[in-house]
């Protein structure tokens, strides 16, 4: 039986215990912020950048990885005799699967060792299917079985959230600033979805308590799964996470940080849910 390495991205926001304990491997983003270029980091790092984030003009920029650090992982893997799982956040987010796709064809031209796959997802629900490959290589599933469940189980995932300022999204691009004032003095929010691997606004709410029980409509009831994610806000998901679990009594909850890559285009007291079925 071989050994199997898992290999993705710092978008899954895995904590360093899990991450030491199961061996895997992850390829950090970067962001540049008020003239200085740093990798994500991994949860429990994120506070410091979201309270300059909150106090800056600057709008930070983030950048995939480049190549050579998917490549050494890769590299490093195949001479301790793994066979290699990556899963890598939505493509249509990120080049970070490009980045990916091309360190393993030239570290494994043949194409037989590294599996690569394009979860369609990022944030909690990519963590939950490199969990889900975790379990499954313990077990002794092959490379071939793993990935098949793993293709299985990203169609069977969604997110939704809501930001606590437009602002960002107006930083970003993606409102006008007639748009983003406009719905700060009607107290509207945006409701996102990730559809297919792309980030579109699907419905809109007055306000933040509207906005949550419009996107628990959005889950199925055969849910299993409810991560509330959040930047900067925990007491207010753990409020959010008692309401889930008396709607869904059924389905698994866990409270799960966003970090700079993501958030930074969302905003502080950005909060979300991401669901498996």
């Amino acid at each position: 039986m071989c050994k199997i390495k898992i290999v993705t991205d710092s978008t899954a926001y895995i904590d360093k215990l899990f991450i030491e304990k199961h061996d895997i491997g992850i390829v950090p983003l970067a962001v540049n912020f008020e003239e200085s270029i740093k990798d994500e980091g991994l949860p429990g790092d994120f506070g410091v950048f979201f309270d300059r984030l909150s106090k800056s003009p600057d709008f930070p920029t983030t950048s995939q990885p480049p190549v050579g650090k998917f490549a050494k992982i890769f590299k490093d893997a195949l001479q301790d005799g793994y066979e290699i799982i990556a899963i890598i956040m939505s493509s249509k987010l990120s080049g970070t699967f490009n980045s990916a796709s091309t360190a393993a064809k030239i570290v494994d031209p043949t194409e037989n060792k590294i599996s690569l796959i394009d979860s369609l997802t990022t944030a909690a629900n990519l963590k939950f299917l490199i969990k889900k490959a975790v379990s499954l290589a313990k077990k002794g599933a092959s490379m071939k079985q793993i990935v098949e469940k793993i293709e299985m189980q990203k169609r069977h995932m969604g997110i939704r959230l809501t930001v606590s300022t437009l602002e960002y999204l107006k930083r970003g691009g993606r409102l006008s600033t007639t748009e983003a004032m406009i719905g700060s003095l009607l107290n509207i929010k945006p409701i996102i979805g990730l559809i297919d691997g792309e980030l579109k606004a699907l419905n809109r709410a007055h306000g933040k308590k509207k906005a949550m029980d419009k996107m628990l409509e959005d889950v199925p009831a055969n849910v299993s799964h409810i991560s509330i994610c959040h930047i900067e806000i925990l007491e207010k998901a753990k409020e959010y996470e008692k309401l889930i679990q008396k709607r869904f009594p059924e389905a698994k909850t866990e409270i799960c940080e966003v970090g700079p890559v993501i958030g930074s285009h969302l905003g502080p007291e950005t909060i979300g849910i991401c669901y498996v079925y």
